[in-house]
């Protein structure tokens, strides 16, 4: 069943009036439920002492496996599923889209944003950026967001981003995130956001003494596309940051067209560079940049550092070199297409090699552990709180690398881990469910001879439990108490091996 536009619509306005949002939420999930149950009547479990393979391609290619997912790529083919995921137009994502486009700041032109408070803009961001990971059918596409979105680290809390960053979100990276690499780069160039962020706007030559600020294009380069190791030097640097002067943006101040992107020549410097050994011809005015875009994509290490950077994204902390190669020189035949790379990476015999080597950050911990237990959220502070203690809050990395995708930055953040797994098994965070009693039938209707310590444990990490692992588990199952189920559940959502995918 689908819903009609009408109804969606309907509903839209509802989330719109600001009296009427809590009924509004228990509407949406209301009639989410009723469309598309969450939770399907029986799910079967992996049974293997290894992760099953097709647990493994959904925890890395979504944000979790949800139930009745494994049964779902199953019998469509995993091939399949990878080629519908990767035309994410063509899967129809309207009950997601009930959750999260209700925040009406998010599709604004940049000026308009001016006009809401810091607090309304941040709070949009964060809920529309979760309620996507956690529902969308569109799952590739969100994780390659949320790769995007750290590779081109924009901090909103930096002056005027928090304004201009939604536009971001929308026009550079949800556009390009399964697009064409050069067309990526080249709109985070003239982005709004990035433009403050990176100090794009304050570099100009009005006078012949004036020196570029070289702060955006020391990370086009070190950052966005060669890499740190990437041969270029620091004229390099200084001679593309003369390429990009001249950008300037319609700021808050401004009483016409805030937020918009303008060139002006007469802040130009438009005499001959080298970048990287090639010549820019003077008098090139605007067409610097897209000359400058060009070079840096097109030097052989770019290829060699995207693919790196996906490889360790999608397969292990030390990229495989064979892969890595193999990847870049895909990258580079077709013309920075992102599509055939990723393909290239997800079925690869070291993707497949590389089951549960990977450590969750705490944003797809989170969305993980709400996706698995069929949560009904609207994202709102109770869950955002633990997200920032954390330490992930979307967008708001203080410097341009992006938030550590690696293991010993958020060692210390373990115990809210543990705190979020224990008060979602148990109901206890403020404004969300999970249907305990229907998930837990719904497990053990497949194999009613196992004990539900077992059964949790396959569910969840995809592979049986050790003896070990299983020791610390059967004292809950045994218990009689009412909480017990939720225990069990709480201590396998916060165990070592759910921390891993």
């Amino acid at each position: 069943m689908r819903l009609s536009r009408r109804t969606i619509l309907k509903i839209g306005a509802l989330a719109g009036t600001g009296s009427l949002l809590s009924s509004c939420e228990r509407m949406i999930s209301e009639v989410s439920n009723r469309i598309a149950d969450p939770i399907p009547d029986q799910i079967s479990l992996p049974s293997g002492k290894d992760i099953d393979p097709i647990f493994h391609f959904l925890s890395r290619t979504t944000y979790g496996p949800g139930p009745g997912d494994l049964d779902r790529v199953k019998e469509q083919g995993v091939e399949a599923w990878l080629q519908e995921q990767l035309q994410p137009d063509t899967i129809d994502d309207r009950l997601c889209d009930l959750r999260a486009r209700r925040f009406e700041t998010l599709y604004l032109q940049p000026g308009d944003c001016y006009e809401f408070k810091n607090h309304v803009l941040r709070d949009d961001m964060t809920r529309h950026t979760l309620l996507k990971a956690i529902y969308s059918r569109r799952q590739l596409y969100e994780v390659m967001v949320g790769f995007w979105s750290d590779h081109l680290n924009i901090n909103m809390e930096k002056g005027e981003c928090i304004f201009l960053k939604a536009n971001d979100d929308q026009k550079v990276v949800r556009a390009h995130a399964l697009g064409n690499f050069k067309e990526l780069i080249r709109a985070s160039a003239v982005s709004p956001a990035m433009l403050v962020y990176l100090d794009g706007k304050e570099n100009r030559r009005g006078a012949a003494t004036d020196i570029p600020n070289e702060n955006y294009a020391r990370e086009l380069m070190e950052l966005h596309t060669l890499g740190v190791k990437g041969g270029y030097t620091q004229k390099d640097v200084y001679e593309a940051a003369r390429c990009l002067t001249g950008w300037r943006l319609k700021e808050k101040k401004d009483t016409w067209n805030k937020g918009s992107v303008y060139f002006d020549p007469a802040l130009h410097d438009d005499g001959e560079k080298i970048v990287l050994g090639r010549v820019i011809t003077a008098g090139g005015g605007a067409r610097d940049l897209d000359n400058l875009i060009d070079i840096v994509v097109r030097h052989p290490s770019t290829a060699e550092h995207i693919a790196g950077k996906l490889v360790r994204f999608f397969v292990k902390d030390c990229p495989p070199p064979a892969l890595v190669d193999r990847a870049a020189s895909i990258f580079r035949k077709n013309n920075f297409e992102i599509k055939p790379v990723l393909t290239a990476i997800l079925t690869s015999s070291e993707f497949q090699e590389s089951r549960g080597n990977k450590f969750k950050l705490p944003f797809r911990f989170v969305a993980s552990a709400l996706r698995a237990t069929g949560a009904d959220t609207h994202a709102g502070h109770g869950l955002l709180e633990y997200l920032s203690r954390m330490g992930q809050t979307p967008f708001q990395y203080p410097t341009p690398d992006g938030y550590p995708d690696e293991m010993l930055p958020w060692m210390g953040t373990l115990l809210w881990r543990w705190n979020f797994a224990l008060a979602l098994a148990s109901n206890q965070i403020p404004s969300m469910s999970i249907p305990l009693n229907r998930l837990s039938a719904a497990i053990s209707q497949a194999e009613s001879n196992h004990g539900s310590a077992e059964l949790f444990f396959r569910y969840l990490i995809g592979r049986r439990p050790t003896a070990n692992e299983l020791d610390v588990l059967r004292p809950f199952e045994r218990s009689a108490s009412a909480g017990a189920t939720s225990q069990l559940l709480g201590l396998v959502l916060s165990s070592p091996a759910f921390q891993r995918f």
